[in-house]
């Protein structure tokens, strides 16, 4: 036996609401827009016709997906410290493309600031940055080298 429309929109809600909170007014404009999408769906599949992409409507503002202790996945709303690999293939993107698609800069680290700011501060710990210098300032003599 099949769903209905209104049994799928209500089941995939339900799942969006387990892993995230949602204002009443937020869970309405979800619900109708779920079932439009389904219902657009259904009628190109009966009457055979492709479907034409909308336009892109992140879950939220893509400035404010990146927060101190997590980051929001724009594609599906999930919460995060880091958005893995792992999970962007599931939305059949890879880190480079998610940054393209929503405009983050290519070094925009896809982690909660906190994670990113302990990881800086354990490289520098360790010596990376000196390290770093040291290994450029090696690259580029032997540049010059050869140029000359």
């Amino acid at each position: 036996m099949s769903k209905t429309l209104l049994e799928m929109t209500a089941e995939i809600l339900q799942s969006q609401l387990s892993s995230k909170q949602m204002s009443t007014d937020e869970i309405k404009a979800a619900l109708n827009e779920t079932f439009q999408t389904l219902k657009s769906l259904q009628d190109s599949e009966v009457s055979g016709t492709e479907v034409q992409p909308t336009e892109i409507n992140p879950i939220v503002d893509p400035k404010k997906s990146i927060q101190k202790n997590k980051v929001v996945c724009l594609e599906c709303g999930q919460e995060f410290k880091m958005l893995s690999p792992k999970h962007l293939k599931s939305h059949n993107l890879d880190s480079k493309e998610y940054r393209k698609k929503y405009g983050f800069s290519a070094r925009q680290p896809l982690c909660a600031k906190a994670l990113s700011e302990k990881r800086s501060l354990s490289g520098k710990e360790r010596g990376l940055p000196a390290n770093l210098r040291t290994a450029i300032e090696a690259r580029t003599k032997g540049k010059n080298k050869k140029l000359a």
